[in-house]
């Protein structure tokens, strides 16, 4: 999809100037289909409303530049409340938080589970489970969320 990640700087700019920030963009194929996902956030939270306003410039805007050339869903939503970390800058602004750590390799006997993460290095992270800290790689994540207890 480079012609697709060509264009994440137009989209940016479009979600921005509606005034929201572009958090994760994703083309992905789930069941049986592909679909072009668009995480959107904003300091008072994402509402329907909101997503539905972004979701319209944005078809807009992928009918105009037409980068995919296969049939495709376009969805836009909220990171959530247990939002994944996709990148750097999403860890390094969640650090202190409770996070939920899936590895590719055990750690320390598990391939799943909860501490807070504590640092983001070079080429892992640090996450405190029950007063041990834990590297995992990031060659070895999986996936990281927060974890929110409700």
């Amino acid at each position: 999809m480079a012609k697709l990640n060509d264009l994440e700087g137009l989209f940016t700019e479009e979600i921005e100037a509606l005034g929201y920030r572009l958090y994760h963009m994703e083309y992905v194929h789930e069941s049986g289909m592909n679909i072009l996902r668009f995480y959107i956030d904003h300091d008072n939270g994402i509402s329907l409303e909101d997503c539905e306003k972004v979701s319209r410039k944005l078809s807009d805007l992928l009918d105009e530049k037409d980068p995919i050339a296969e049939d495709y869903n376009l969805e836009v939503s909220s990171p959530g409340i247990f939002r994944t970390l996709f990148t750097r800058a999403h860890m390094e602004k969640a650090l202190g938080e409770k996070v939920m750590v899936k590895t590719k390799k055990p750690v320390a006997g598990a391939k799943k589970f909860t501490g807070v993460l504590k640092e983001v290095r070079d080429h892992d992270v640090v996450i405190v489970k029950e007063k041990n800290e834990l590297e995992i790689t990031f060659e070895n994540l999986k996936s990281i969320n927060i974890e929110v207890d409700l």
